[in-house]
């Protein structure tokens, strides 16, 4: 499938999900169109692997009666269908029966069925705890098929759940929709959701063109990334993940044989759960991934809890686009944790650090970090200001990256990547500063693959140019007081041109000249017509 293809098949679901949701919140409206496009993909995955398991057994053709295959199967063979359904568990982790399928859910749907809501409720119930892996648990958990949004009675919600199934059955059906085109397509649609959710985007969506940065930069040979991107990464982590798409950028960028294992953690339930069909439905195997549903700052994952020195976790990278300033509550006991006790906790009234100081505490010692965080951390006081300064007197400060204004769909404010080590060569920092390099747009601005390179190839080769890259010295950024405004190592201001006194005398003089002349020839015109003469 080409790129434009999977770019219109994304494009029509968009359609179909604005014209549908009416006046539900695209946030609201979200959760049960990917839920439906995850079906498809199950589905599909699973009536393959069916085929292949059941080989010459497998019907050819569907009856009159619009069953599906399996569902003749099923129907002919009910003596082998729990050790049929045994191994399914194995080889795909899941079981999905006949008539929980997607093409039995949109035939009942395309016949108005009033028996589909429930159907779609079971089927849901099913997946998730008749499943070989723990991924699949509560992974619908937060669809909510009676909700008043659908409608006021059950009758009208079946009524809805048949337009919008039968709507998106009709916009697959003109794409030829291969796994890997309803995974673009997912992405896609998320980013459309996050566009229309304003601040709330924030809680689940990094911005493609921002994650291909951090993507760009964490890939690479993190002593010496002038060599190049690295073939292999064991572990990366995202403590704040959302919906997955930095860590899938990640993974798209070194080849889906060029990660280990993926570990995300998220806070928020309905997020979890779009991040775990976002891994599944972009190929990425259940064995494969792990993401937790917890609270980051309390540091609740009983895996990064690990006591055992040679059982700890630590991960080749880690990236992140953690809450702006988030408000949290640090206890007493807090400030003896492992991942603050040398630095100090951060202020209340702002999580940046803390969330920073999480992730990198479980960064290998030659691993590399970058984080999306505000301005603020680059020049606040107080508690930021020790925690900062300490970190770059420890030398793990590499690299600070300006980004330009309202790239965010959650905020118009300006924010920068922070570029972390815990062994790093350089002994300076280098500044980036690439906000005015942009696309400005409507709504958003854009960065465009050329300022995006532009960035990632400024890190790997830590180049310096006038007004965009600077290496500071740690006796310049001790000078400064340990702020790191980047304002105050590269200027932005444009330079005046400088004015030639001497070239400027000489046309005035010549000038001069010239109103002399033309006064004298114009004087001698005045006394032939006997007017009065100029001065």
């Amino acid at each position: 499938m080409t790129e434009q293809n999977k770019k219109q098949l994304g494009s029509t679901l968009w359609a179909i999900a604005d014209q549908l949701r009416g006046a539900m919140n695209a946030d609201d409206f979200r959760d049960y169109m990917l839920s439906f496009l995850f079906l498809r993909y199950l589905s599909d995955n699973y009536e393959t692997a069916a085929r292949k398991e059941l080989g010459s057994d497998y019907p050819d053709i569907q009856d009159k009666t619009n069953t599906t295959p399996l569902q003749i199967w099923y129907k002919n063979n009910p003596g082998d269908i729990a050790e049929f359904e045994n191994q399914m568990r194995r080889k795909v982790h899941y079981v999905i029966e006949p008539q929980h399928l997607w093409g039995s859910i949109v035939e009942m749907a395309r016949t108005q069925n009033e028996e589909l809501l429930h159907t779609l409720e079971n089927g849901f119930k099913y997946i998730e705890n008749h499943s070989f892996a723990s991924t699949f648990q509560g992974l619908f958990s937060e669809i909510n098929l009676n909700s008043e949004k659908l409608g006021k009675g059950y009758s009208e919600r079946n009524k809805k759940l048949c337009t919008i199934i039968t709507r998106v059955a009709e916009g697959l059906a003109q794409f030829s929709t291969y796994n890997d085109a309803l995974g673009d397509a997912y992405e896609y649609l998320i980013g459309q959701f996050a566009a229309g959710s304003g601040k709330k985007a924030g809680e689940f969506y990094t911005p493609q063109q921002i994650s291909s940065i951090l993507s760009g930069i964490v890939t690479l040979d993190s002593q010496e990334p002038a060599t190049g991107q690295k073939k292999r990464l064991e572990k990366i982590l995202d403590f704040a993940c959302g919906s997955g798409s930095l860590l899938l950028n990640v993974r798209h960028r070194v080849g889906p044989h060029g990660i280990g294992k993926i570990y995300g953690q998220e806070k928020n339930i309905t997020t979890y759960n779009l991040a775990r069909m976002n891994m599944l439905l972009r190929g990425v195997r259940d064995s494969e991934f792990d993401i937790f549903h917890g609270d980051t700052l309390l540091n609740d994952w009983e895996m990064l809890r690990e006591k055992n020195p040679t059982k700890k976790p630590y991960f080749d990278a880690v990236v992140a686009n953690p809450p702006f300033s988030y408000r949290w509550e640090p206890t007493e006991a807090m400030g003896e944790d492992v991942r603050f006790k040398s630095y100090g906790l951060a202020p209340k009234s702002a999580a940046d650090f803390a969330f920073l100081l999480h992730g990198f505490h479980y960064l290998k010692q030659e691993g590399v970090m970058a984080i999306i965080l505000p301005h603020g951390v680059l020049f606040r006081g107080g508690a930021e200001e020790r925690i900062r300064t300490k970190l770059l007197k420890d030398g793990n400060i590499d690299t600070v990256i300006g980004l330009p204004a309202n790239l965010f769909y959650s905020t118009g404010i300006p924010v920068c990547i922070l570029v972390l080590k815990k062994c790093k060569k350089p002994d300076d920092v280098l500044f980036i500063n690439a906000s005015e390099h942009f696309e400005k747009g409507k709504r958003q601005n854009r960065l465009l693959p050329g300022h995006i390179d532009k960035i990632i190839a400024t890190y790997q080769f830590r180049k310096e140019e006038e007004r965009y890259a600077r290496r500071v010295s740690m006796e310049e950024i001790e000078k400064n007081g340990y702020n790191l405004n980047i304002s105050r190592y590269i200027s932005t201001a444009s330079r005046e041109e400088e004015i030639d006194l001497g070239a400027v005398h000489g046309k005035l003089l010549e000038l001069e000249k010239k109103v002399v002349a033309a006064t004298k020839k114009h004087n001698e015109f005045l006394k032939e017509l006997g007017l009065p003469l100029l001065p």
